[in-house]
């Protein structure tokens, strides 16, 4: 870490908390994550073509405890 992000830290530290909040809510949407609404989206939209999927007999599904049985049994190897 250089001098100046070093400096930086120190000043940011300083700020009220709701400044820092504030800082960093900007510095996240600067990395151009997804926003809480456009991840409930994504969500939703998976969660529709897996039902898709079961209603149309494309996958099938596997009962939970068969599934963990299979892991168990995987794991112990």
């Amino acid at each position: 870490m250089g001098t100046a992000t070093a400096k930086l830290e120190e000043q940011i530290l300083s700020l009220t908390c709701e400044d820092r909040i504030y800082l960093v809510d900007r510095l996240l949407k600067s990395l151009n994550s997804p926003t809480k609404d456009e991840i409930d989206r994504a969500w939703a939209e998976e969660a529709e073509r897996r039902i898709d999927e079961l209603d149309s007999g494309l996958v099938k599904a596997i009962p939970g405890e068969q599934v963990f049985t299979e892991i168990r049994r995987k794991l112990k190897k």
